[in-house]
């Protein structure tokens, strides 16, 4: 019994020892095998290391699923959205060629033709007044870039040119590719050959794109070029590389194109603003010739007006340092008053645009309307703060940007307050009690005379108001000071203010004492303002004015029309080659063109 059991107990251990041995023999045939296929490429959908060309398979069978997920791992692990240009390029290749059975195409590995890769087309885009436009995408459009540039990114969009430019891109995007592959050739030297045609297409290309922004300025060879340079990239992408240096390069060069975009963005967006910034040669040159003028010249001098100090009258206040701007300001609301006889203008200015301005309106007639230059400069308002009264401070403008929600895009508002210069009013007009303040940047359209006759029960101000800009939406600059968060801004351009009441309330003493403590904060102008006119505005019909006219590419036309003020806010002012084509006419039909001055400097045109 106990011999029997052992030998049973034997015989079995001696089966499994031998099981064991075989599948150890099996596993290590199996791990000889398996890296000899991958040397010798025995299987025909496999491709040796940094080869990108699309390969057709043999019609004997389908792809393991196994060998498959090994090719997807082994392959060069660009951007998904490259990625996804290449199988698309390659599905339609592999389509117009008829080559590649049905199975193929269903479980066909993403690796990029031999043709050089194509950039992928954007096709979400909208049109807007004609013009095809880009949406939101990354930081360059949409909220993002607007909040980054400002108005910048709305002008370049709405004046983008279409551009012919196909074959560059073509040829820019195979010189990406050749400059990704030479660097692994040049160190092989079995592939020096190879390495110089690399770097004799290159330098070509290079010498091309230098001098070519669209296909008009490529030279008539150039299909022909491109046709080598593709030639090339085939015999490098069929010599075995370390694909990760491939892929390594390319994201090198696309990290630079990336920076240089950027830079090219930040430099565009720099000039912008300058050009917004800066008088136009025109009108400098008129401002110079009235003043040259002024003093070769006196005999347009003339005695004060009495009209000037009339509180029986309507007077009308403008803070300008531009003779064109206010101008048409004072000429399209007194061409639309019933009685310009009543009316009388106050321009305030710097002591450099004064003598040109003085001239201009002594020259110039507006109906039987008056009109008064005062330097800032030179008058003594007895206020304690001497500082504003160095220039002239027109009225200021800020760009809002903030989120509703968390979840929401940014929202941009363009809002216009009052300067330093607007809180001297009491004590530069001593003996005026009620005054309409424009600022330069208007178009009247309609008789004004009503605003004359408005009961704004106790208020200071009266002003349109912008309910899309609240108080509760600023509290981050507001700090701790008390505030009403339903509240809405206002907006300057057209402003009835009663001088009387603003002396009574102490306004200007207010105003200074609240700018001291938010001085150190962004916006302390448009912070103070809002604060020192809470529950002092008298809130104006909408329909007075429409504003938006300098930056708003979408108003409504007919809204338009029917306004009776519109304000050119924003950086693109009518007078500057920048402004909105289609606003300019509504300014530009106030110019005096037969003005000799204008003719000059070209200014009409």
């Amino acid at each position: 019994m106990k011999g029997g059991s052992v030998g049973g107990g034997i015989a079995p251990a001696k089966r499994r020892w031998r099981g064991l041995a075989i599948a150890v023999l099996f596993l290590v045939v199996l791990s000889m095998l398996v890296p000899l296929g991958f040397l010798l490429g025995v299987h025909n959908g496999f491709h040796t290391a940094g080869h990108l060309a699309l390969q057709h398979p043999s019609p004997s069978g389908d792809r393991s699923r196994h060998i498959d997920n090994l090719v997807r791992k082994l392959g060069p692990t660009l951007p998904k959205d490259i990625l996804r240009g290449y199988v698309n390029e390659a599905k339609n290749e592999t389509s117009s060629r008829n080559a590649t059975p049905k199975i193929q195409q269903q479980k066909g590995i993403p690796i990029p033709p031999q043709v050089v890769m194509q950039p992928v087309t954007n096709k979400n885009t909208s049109n807007v007044n004609g013009k095809a436009r880009t949406k939101a995408g990354a930081d360059e459009s949409g909220g993002l870039c607007e909040l980054k540039y400002g108005s910048y990114c709305i002008w370049r969009e709405e004046n983008r040119e279409a551009m012919q430019d196909s074959m560059v891109k073509k040829l820019k995007d195979q010189l990406f590719v050749a400059r990704a592959y030479f660097p692994s050739v040049a160190k092989m030297p079995t592939q020096n050959k190879l390495s110089g045609e690399l770097k004799q297409n290159i330098q070509e290309f290079e010498r091309v794109l230098s001098e070519s922004t669209t296909d008009v300025d490529l030279p008539r060879e150039i299909q022909k070029k491109s046709q080598r340079m593709e030639a090339v990239i085939a015999k490098a992408k069929s010599v075995t590389l370390d694909c990760h240096n491939v892929d390594k390069k390319l994201r090198q060069i696309f990290d630079l194109t990336e920076d240089e975009a950027n830079f090219h963005m930040k430099q565009s967006a720099f000039l912008y603003q300058l050009a917004v910034q800066t008088m136009p040669k025109s009108l400098h040159c008129l401002s110079m010739r009235l003043t040259v003028e002024y003093f070769r010249d006196h005999s347009f001098d003339k005695e004060l007006s009495e009209k000037y100090s009339d509180t029986t009258l309507q007077h009308y206040v403008i803070f300008s340092n531009n003779v064109i701007a206010s101008s048409v300001a004072i000429n399209s609301t007194v061409m639309h008053a019933k009685d310009s006889s009543i009316q009388v203008f106050h321009v305030l200015t710097d002591g450099q645009n004064y003598y040109a301005m003085k001239l201009w309106f002594l020259r110039n007639t507006f109906k039987d309307a008056v009109v008064q230059v005062l330097n800032i400069e030179d008058l003594n308002a007895g206020y304690y703060d001497k500082a504003t009264l160095s220039h002239v401070t027109l009225p200021v403008e800020f760009r809002v940007s903030f989120h509703s929600n968390d979840n929401a895009p940014a929202i941009h508002n363009h809002v216009s307050i009052f300067s330093h210069s607007h809180y001297l009013l009491p004590k530069i007009f001593k003996n005026l009690e009620k005054v309409v303040v424009l600022d330069d940047d208007v178009v009247v359209q309609k008789d004004l005379s009503a605003l004359w006759s408005l009961n704004m029960g106790g208020k200071v101000i009266g002003a349109v108001e912008i309910c899309s800009v609240r108080m509760d939406q600023l509290r981050s600059y507001l700090g701790e000071h008390s505030f009403k968060k339903n509240s809405c801004s206002w907006m300057s351009g057209l402003n009835v203010i009663d001088l009387a009441r603003w002396r009574d309330l102490h306004i200007s003493k207010t105003y200074w004492k609240l700018v001291k403590k938010v001085s150190m904060k962004e916006g302390s102008a448009l912070l103070a303002s809002l604060l020192t006119f809470q529950d002092q505005i008298y809130t104006l019909d909408s329909r007075w004015v429409v504003s938006g006219l300098g930056h708003d590419y979408g108003l409504d036309i007919e809204g338009i029309k029917k306004a009776a003020v519109l304000h050119y806010n924003g950086n693109m002012k009518p007078w500057l080659e920048l402004g909105i084509p289609k606003y300019k006419a509504y300014w530009k039909k106030f110019l005096n063109h037969n003005d000799q001055y204008l003719s000059e400097c070209n200014v009409n045109r």
